[in-house]
């Protein structure tokens, strides 16, 4: 099995279709069908169950899929340092991040501070979830990870600290009658609509959300899911609904929107820094450290 099969493998499972795949991969239909044949005799393993009209992935070869995706990813950031490797360039970076860590500015200053001193320095990032990265780290494709889950407090490889705490506040639209009054409860907040934020980073998000609220006191109508606060900030500005956005998008905040205080509601947005416990590269340590230092700072 190498590395061409698999990423014949993963087009032809993405398209279902053994035709359009081989367009995608500049190819004719009969050696890719022969080779996803060999792949699977190789395996033991059926990875399509085949028709007249298309193909389908199995079970299994949707699991294998998702294995098949994650090596050819890891695949990719390995050639990446190589290359930089092979033009002096001290390895470079290899980061993973969640997209609240650019929301609050921890990744962007941290990279600012980077570029007054070592400009030359070539950095990759990669948007990934928790899991992903933290895999990453253990496979040393990637250097630093800042996730939204950190690693097992007993982990023998990984370790952590928390980078942010970010408390979360109410946006409302400007013309909402709850942005007048001096103070908000929790029934203020009964019944009202709600738009909730996909990706937050928040101990309280998706399904918790509405748990997170009933324990606060009330019950939000969730009308909609934005998948990030700037796009659940524009749809408040609308008027559709209210949400919980990080105190740290304060200066993204339309003049459509008013954000309120909850005192009484303690949820909050976290981020963890996570690295490998052996640093390979003294560019590495730097980074780590410069990122800490600035959040002290700060």
């Amino acid at each position: 099995m190498d590395l061409r099969q698999l990423r014949y493998f993963v087009t032809v499972a993405e398209t279902e279709h053994v035709g359009q795949a081989a367009e995608q991969l500049h190819i004719s239909q009969s050696p890719l069908s022969r080779r996803i044949a060999e792949l699977e005799k190789h395996l033991g393993l059926t990875l399509f169950e085949r028709s007249q009209q298309r193909i389908r992935l199995t079970a299994d070869g949707r699991v294998f899929r998702t294995e098949a995706r994650a090596l050819l990813q890891h695949a990719e950031r390995l050639e990446s340092l190589g290359q930089r490797l092979g033009r002096g360039e001290a390895g470079g970076l290899c980061l993973g991040y969640v997209a609240h860590a650019l929301h609050a500015d921890v990744l962007p200053r941290a990279l600012r501070e980077l570029r007054q001193d070592r400009s030359e320095v070539h950095v990759a990032l990669y948007n990934l979830s928790a899991t992903e990265q933290l895999e990453g780290l253990r496979q040393r494709s990637l250097d630093l990870a800042l996730v939204d889950a950190p690693p097992a407090a007993d982990d023998p490889v990984l370790n952590s600290t928390l980078v942010l705490h970010d408390p979360l506040v109410l946006a409302l639209p400007a013309q909402h009658p709850l942005a007048r009054p001096d103070e908000i409860t929790p029934d203020d907040l009964d019944g009202q609509a709600w738009i909730r934020v996909g990706d937050t980073g928040s101990s309280d998000t998706s399904g918790d959300l509405l748990t997170s609220c009933v324990e606060a006191g009330f019950t939000p109508d969730i009308r909609m899911t934005a998948p990030e606060p700037l796009a659940a900030l524009g749809l408040v500005a609308s008027g559709l609904g209210m949400a919980l956005i990080q105190r740290s998008m304060l200066r993204g905040t339309p003049a459509e929107v008013v954000l309120r205080d909850l005192p009484w509601y303690t949820s909050s947005v976290r981020l963890w820094g996570a690295w490998h416990h052996v640093d390979l590269r003294p560019l590495v340590t730097e980074f780590r450290h410069l990122l800490l230092d600035t959040l002290t700072r700060e």
